[in-house]
């Protein structure tokens, strides 16, 4: 099996502005398989459709420019792209990882905007809800401060798809053979 671990950006919005459709800007992801080994990486940006314009918010979290999404292809290539890189049209067995339910419903939200079958992002784990019940938490705790709680220096650009799938990458070999699939 091949363990997709990925991290996504959405456009979003200062509280108040909230309540638009958030749309997929940037897939980042890494490709282990069972022997713990990377085999590859993946990362694109994605040109948003319904909210074409970034906002300030966005833009300040995210460090993604207006540029960067403009020169994108839009969701549907880029999935296309995604769903090659994971094998699913071969059908390889892989199993999709994230820090949380947020990015396999932005798959699936981004799915139904573009009239496309999301079923495939169902085959997906939480890393972050099994990380609290592993380590009794009570609250999930974020990304980059499981990251450096575990002992790891975060590399890379907090909230940047492909920095934080690589970071949660060391999290999830740390514990590979504690993760309930």
């Amino acid at each position: 099996m091949n363990f997709v671990i990925f991290d996504l950006e959405a456009t979003c919005w200062e509280e108040g502005e909230q309540g638009r459709t958030q749309e997929i800007i940037e897939i980042g992801a890494v490709l282990i398989d069972e022997n713990q080994e990377l085999i590859d990486r993946f990362s694109s940006f994605i040109r948003p459709t319904v909210h074409p314009r970034l906002s300030d918010f966005c833009r300040k979290l995210t460090s993604i420019s207006q540029v960067d999404v403009n020169r994108a292809e839009t969701f549907p290539i880029v999935l296309e792209d995604f769903l090659h890189w994971i094998g699913y049209h071969d059908q390889e067995d892989y199993l999709l990882c994230s820090w949380g339910f947020f990015d396999r419903k932005a798959f699936e939200k981004d799915c139904a905007l573009h009239e496309l079958s999301g079923d495939w992002a169902q085959k997906h784990i939480s890393l972050k809800h099994q990380y609290q019940a592993i380590k009794r938490m009570t609250k999930g705790p974020g990304l980059k401060s499981t990251v450096e709680r575990e002992g790891f220096e975060f590399e890379g650009i907090h909230h940047r798809a492909d920095s934080d799938a690589e970071n949660l990458s060391k999290i999830f070999l740390k514990y590979f053979d504690v993760w309930q699939y």
